[in-house]
């Protein structure tokens, strides 16, 4: 059965011109033209990259810090004990605790969009791997959030600073902005996630690593962008 869309989607939709590859500029002025919901959508960019996810050394994994931030209020755990545990909740953590949160993580508690713990406490966190993994929020010291710095990892966690992993189907995404943010915001931190996804190039990935990127914005249609945003990072 087909999927029924909404008016504003279809709307939206007449906006795109079929086959056409986007500039990043382009892609984002069409963004805001289209017709907003509600709600403030959140903007997106997607890569399908030519690394094969089955292969450890492929795998692609990194962090990007928005200039702009991400529009969210980004609520944050912290697995800590002592002087680390207190100066994560001065620094603004939600959830700051050892023993405590992780039984309450075991116990199914993931009401936070980020978990950063010291490395003292990653013992004991690596056994509720099975809970925060999946929904990617395991602390991995390569995304900085495996630090004796928490407070630092805390402030840059809610200021925009955003975690991305290649999923099994050879994609990776994250979230740039909103839609109410001005074009040269939207612009600036896709440019960042870019710079960071090429950097995140592994040694033994072989031919066109970013094979195609798309932009979009909640319950809207993605614009595919040009070759050149990706590839002019790369060169």
């Amino acid at each position: 059965m087909a999927k029924h869309r909404s008016k504003r989607y279809v709307s939206a939709v007449a906006l795109v011109e079929a086959g056409k590859s986007y500039t990043l500029s382009d892609a984002v002025g069409t963004v805001k033209k289209f017709p907003a919901p509600k709600f403030d959508p959140t903007v997106t960019i997607s890569f399908h990259l030519g690394v094969d996810p089955r292969k450890s050394d492929q795998m692609v994994r990194g962090s990007v810090s928005l200039p702009h931030g991400t529009g969210k209020n980004v609520r944050v755990a912290v697995f800590a004990q002592g002087a680390a545990a207190e100066a994560a909740k001065a620094a603004g953590a939600e959830f700051v605790g050892y023993e405590d949160l992780i039984a309450k993580v075991q116990g199914g508690f993931t009401d936070f969009d980020a978990a950063i713990a010291t490395p003292d406490a990653m013992t004991e966190v690596r056994k509720i791997a099975r809970v925060l993994g999946p929904r990617g929020l395991m602390p991995n010291p390569k995304t900085g959030t495996v630090t004796d710095d928490v407070a630092k990892a805390v402030k840059e966690v809610k200021a925009g600073r955003v975690d991305f992993k290649l999923d099994k189907n050879g994609n990776v995404s994250g979230p740039v902005g909103k839609s109410s943010f001005s074009p040269e915001q939207l612009i600036e931190n896709t440019q960042a996630f870019v710079d960071s996804v090429v950097r995140a190039k592994p040694a033994s990935a072989k031919g066109n690593y970013i094979q195609s990127a798309t932009l979009a914005a909640t319950m809207l249609p993605g614009l595919p962008l040009e070759s050149a945003t990706y590839t002019k990072a790369s060169a």
